[in-house]
């Protein structure tokens, strides 16, 4: 892809997936960004690294894990297209080693923009500056969403929360995972999960398929 091209595909991204940027953000972002493809199960960041970019996701999706001294992940939270990394944009523009790592869960493309960046994008465009202070807010509700789910919500609310926020970042219904890596994700077994799942689809509330599951109704 030539420079011209890409710069054209950013563009056309920025338009469908952040509206709310004025044309001239759109024009120096376009300029001044990459995009970056990355392969399904690729990790985009580890844990003590230095961040050179933040990114916008506008395709696929991205999990983002708080890694324990055992070696465990924990599950905080998923970006879909149209969302950004407030993690990375708190790193970078602060210098600091990132505390959580994050993969791909399925090919995914991002907008990098450079940190050199940041400052004149903050004071200069109302809109980005706007952005950054939602996009914290909203990272911040889904972080206190994790702390609720453990420490006041069962494991079959937590994973009837869990394919409701699945389902809603797909935007579709059939949702491609295995019980293995919801287990994973809520910090359970696949043992525990697969017998919840069971009897949701007892209830007729999901169908269970071949590392697929479909959402039949509506969770509360």
């Amino acid at each position: 892809m030539n420079m011209h091209t890409e710069q054209a595909a950013i563009s056309q991204y920025l338009e469908t997936y952040f509206s709310q940027f004025e044309p001239e953000l759109i024009r120096k972002l376009a300029e001044n960004s990459i995009l970056r493809d990355f392969e399904g199960d690729e990790q985009l960041m580890r844990p003590g690294q230095y961040f050179k970019s933040t990114m916008l996701i506008v395709e696929g999706g991205v999990k983002l894990y708080r890694e324990g001294q055992d070696g465990n992940e924990f599950f905080i939270y998923q970006l879909g297209p149209g969302d950004a990394c407030a993690l990375s944009m708190i790193c970078a523009t602060k210098k600091e080693q990132s505390q959580i790592s994050a993969r791909a869960v399925e090919p995914t493309r991002a907008i990098l923009i450079p940190i050199a960046l940041m400052d004149e994008l903050m004071t200069s465009y109302k809109s980005w500056y706007y952005f950054v202070l939602e996009t914290y807010r909203s990272r911040f509700e889904e972080l206190l969403q994790v702390v609720d789910g453990i420490a006041f919500r069962s494991m079959d609310e937590r994973l009837e929360f869990y394919l409701k926020n699945q389902q809603k970042l797909l935007h579709n219904d059939e949702i491609p995972i295995t019980h293995q890596q919801i287990a994973s994700d809520l910090n359970s077994s696949r043992e525990v999960i697969s017998r919840l799942l069971k009897k949701m689809e007892q209830r007729g509330m999901v169908r269970l398929g071949r590392n697929t599951i479909k959402v039949l109704r509506n969770f509360p």
